[in-house]
């Protein structure tokens, strides 16, 4: 399940746009635009932000440059028609959504959102230990040597070396990589992580850890 953080000035008044994503199928949780917004997102650990625009809050679009600086994630502004002709300009936002808010549409583009590849910042290769992933090619080698990967082995490795130490469960990875109408069991997901990483590991390069229970993640190194 997806989980959206919507940070607001007046949390009530957004208790029915909660209950209307909620309805469907979206986690969300909110937060004060003034209390700790850095902290709810390490926490929550949200898939996309919702920021709603407040003309006594001038803050907001600083607030949002220096989080998409920590953290690569979608954010959609959520702005009054009032201010609507200013935020175009002033916001570091992947969309916007004039109030009132509709929870069917807004779902729409949340999803459309998630479903993008991660931004990637400071070039256009992902490297560790030996490892390499062109982001410009698909191309995989390690110690310069080329590893042949499927598709799906590739947006598996990409999406895990893109967010080092992150836990992804099997249920998450069926859902970014494989669509959350895909139908197969989860046992997809350690198929393929079983042959990615026969493809990149050796006796001397360990790359993808299982967490027990759980799911994988890439090492944080």
């Amino acid at each position: 399940m997806r989980h959206a953080l919507i940070v607001a000035r007046d949390i009530e008044a957004r208790a029915g746009l909660r209950q209307g994503l909620a309805a469907r199928g979206l986690f969300c949780s909110c937060v004060s635009d003034n209390n700790g917004v850095g902290e709810a997102i390490a926490a929550a650990d949200p898939d996309v932000l919702l920021f709603e625009v407040d003309a006594q809050a001038p803050e907001i679009p600083g607030l949002i440059r220096r989080i998409r600086q920590e953290r690569d994630l979608p954010v959609i502004a959520l702005v009054p028609e009032t201010l609507l002709e200013k935020a175009d300009l002033a916001l570091d936002a992947d969309d916007f959504m004039a109030f009132p808010y509709d929870a069917r549409e807004l779902v729409l583009r949340i999803n459309r959102l998630v479903r993008r590849p991660p931004r990637h910042k400071g070039g256009e290769q992902i490297k560790c230990d030996g490892l390499t992933i062109d982001l410009a090619t698909c191309e995989v080698t390690v110690n310069g040597a080329l590893v042949e990967l499927t598709f799906k082995e590739y947006e598996l490795l990409k999406l895990l070396a893109a967010n080092r130490g992150r836990v992804y469960t099997r249920e998450a990875l069926l859902d970014k990589i494989w669509g959350y109408d895909y139908f197969g069991g989860d046992r997809t997901v350690d198929v393929h992580i079983r042959r990615l990483r026969s493809k990149i590991e050796d006796a001397d390069h360990t790359y993808i850890e299982t967490v027990r229970n759980i799911g994988y993640k890439f090492i944080k190194t």
